[in-house]
């Protein structure tokens, strides 16, 4: 039976940053994941654009990938946030924060890429694929694992079962692990268009009475569009001609970057507040979406969950060098102490902000309005607001300060 420190459920990108962190560590890691090998001219399913955070980049600037993913990452200079049909707006510029960017739009696609190249090397990573955790029992010294890896069935251990196998996660499900949370009755709508006037490097947050709009730049001038919607409009959106949609998003965005077109092939998925006020139980720690399913307003799910990623293999480094268990109760409660509070404020923002942006109240609207106003006004509230969204509020880990794991503290 194979022996480990640390096994990871759910190979996904923050499975997998995960993983490429903790290769530099004396660790042996296995790493499973349900979908098998791509090379990198096979067509993916999953087309999605992210916006990393600064605090984001960052992390991969310490983890050594990110002169890999750069050639490819479109940065966010402005962001233009306003209240469609009212008054209100606000604007972020990150000359004003000092920063040179305040995150960059990235393919998905390429990300995983990346991940999985400097992981194939790493000798102390092993990983399984396609493969799948049939069932696990923990215990005061570790946790037994029965695993599928193709047609074979085998048996491993570890000292730590991370999940980060997303917000439909088997792992908490199968633990009966409390979820807090509730449906927002809102689809998004996630395309690309071409902009015949692009604006380089600004981003657009456009609040409506269905939810948020958000326009992010991608290089060649095309923009990635997160549309949220009714549920009851979602099919219609997704089965209009490519002129048809590209109108409808004309007229509920604006001429801002000319004239949209060329959408690329549209998915829809419903959005939902996922939230796991307990992240860690014996020998087990939930990362990611298998903690936290926000909405997608301001960009925030995969950011929190990278920041979970630096957290964690930051606390497991420390056990490392120091001799100490990594699945210990004293271990996971570091990480506990480190990341409860920013999970818990995050989720609480972007649901505030999903919230309040579609109250129709005349009085809700008014001050809604009024509020970016302000915002747009005084510089010390952008700039305090511009590092919360880009995850550099609080104490930071050695990732997310773009430090190496291996490094020494100074």
């Amino acid at each position: 039976m194979a022996e480990f420190d640390v096994v990871i459920v759910g190979g996904g990108l923050v499975g997998g940053s995960l993983a490429a962190a903790l290769r530099a560590l004396p660790l042996r890691v296995a790493l499973i994941e349900s979908a098998p090998v791509r090379t990198p001219n096979q067509p993916s399913p999953d087309e999605r654009v992210i916006a990393l955070s600064l605090g984001s980049r960052r992390i991969f600037g310490g983890l050594g990938v990110w002169p890999a993913i750069a050639p490819v990452a479109e940065p966010i200079l402005s962001v233009h946030i306003s209240d469609r049909g009212y008054c209100g707006f606000t604007r972020l510029e990150c000359h004003e924060v000092g920063v040179e960017a305040f995150g960059y739009v990235t393919p998905a696609r390429a990300l995983d890429q990346v991940l999985q190249e400097v992981l194939e090397p790493a000798t102390n990573i092993h990983i399984l694929r396609p493969a799948r955790l049939l069932d696990h029992q923990a215990g005061p010294i570790g946790v037994a694992l029965d695993i599928q890896v193709g047609d074979e069935r085998r048996g491993i251990t570890t000292r730590l079962l991370v999940a980060a196998d997303g917000g439909d996660s088997s792992v908490r499900d199968r633990l009966g692990i409390r979820v807090e949370g509730h449906d927002y009755g809102q689809d998004a709508v996630v395309t690309t268009v071409l902009a015949d006037r692009p604006c380089p490097g600004q981003a657009f947050e456009r609040f409506t009475d269905t939810g948020p709009l958000a326009m992010l730049p991608m290089p060649g001038g095309r923009y990635s569009v997160v549309w949220t919607c009714r549920p009851t409009e979602t099919a219609e959106l997704l089965a209009l001609t490519e002129s048809d949609f590209s109108a409808r998003l004309q007229a509920r965005f604006g001429w801002r970057l000319g004239r949209l077109s060329a959408p690329s092939p549209r998915q829809a998925y419903p959005l939902r507040l996922r939230l796991v006020r307990e992240t860690i139980h014996e020998r087990l720690v939930l990362i990611g979406n298998a903690a936290h399913t926000l909405h997608p307003v301001a960009g925030q799910g995969f950011n929190l969950g990278l920041r979970d990623v630096a957290a964690l293999a930051e606390v497991l480094g420390e056990a490392a060098r120091c001799g100490q268990d990594p699945g210990s109760a004293d271990t996971l409660a570091d990480y506990k102490r480190w990341r409860g509070r920013d999970q818990v404020a995050t989720a609480w923002l972007t649901d505030t902000l999903a919230r309040l942006f579609v109250v129709p109240w005349r009085p809700v609207r008014l001050a809604r309005n009024l509020g970016l106003l302000g915002l747009d006004l005084v510089p010390a509230a952008r700039r305090r607001l511009a590092r919360r969204l880009m995850g550099l509020a609080g104490a930071l880990p050695r990732l997310a300060r773009g430090l190496p794991l291996e490094a020494h503290h100074v």
